[in-house]
């Protein structure tokens, strides 16, 4: 129960301190309203959740890894410029492929 605390810490963290993480937790509850609004299937509701946990992730592990490298230094540094971009490549990537699929997912009920 312990790392609980941590955990939703960091998550409340992530709340008030990442604009970005902000925009995936208001598109997600965007999400999560239409699927209830138009009652969409549990394989349509399992496709949503995963994708969208993948981005939730993975924007929080591309914070993380930012503020690592903020850590190690705040210098204009090359290598860094391209671990940062990278992580945020990843977020990027799934939040397309979270596009794709709610696309395929709400399409049918529109």
């Amino acid at each position: 129960m312990f790392g609980f605390k941590h955990a939703i810490r960091g998550l409340f963290l992530m709340i008030k301190t990442e604009r970005n993480f902000k925009i995936h937790v208001f598109a997600l509850v965007c999400v999560l309203s239409l699927g209830f609004l138009l009652d969409i299937t549990t394989q349509d509701w399992i496709s949503i959740l995963m994708v969208s946990a993948l981005v939730i992730s993975l924007e929080i592990i591309n914070s993380a890894i930012e503020k690592i490298c903020n850590l190690y230094s705040t210098d204009k540094n090359e290598k860094i410029k391209n671990i940062k971009d990278i992580s945020a490549g990843a977020v990027l990537m799934a939040a397309l492929v979270a596009f794709i699929v709610g696309v395929l997912v709400f399409y049918p009920y529109i």
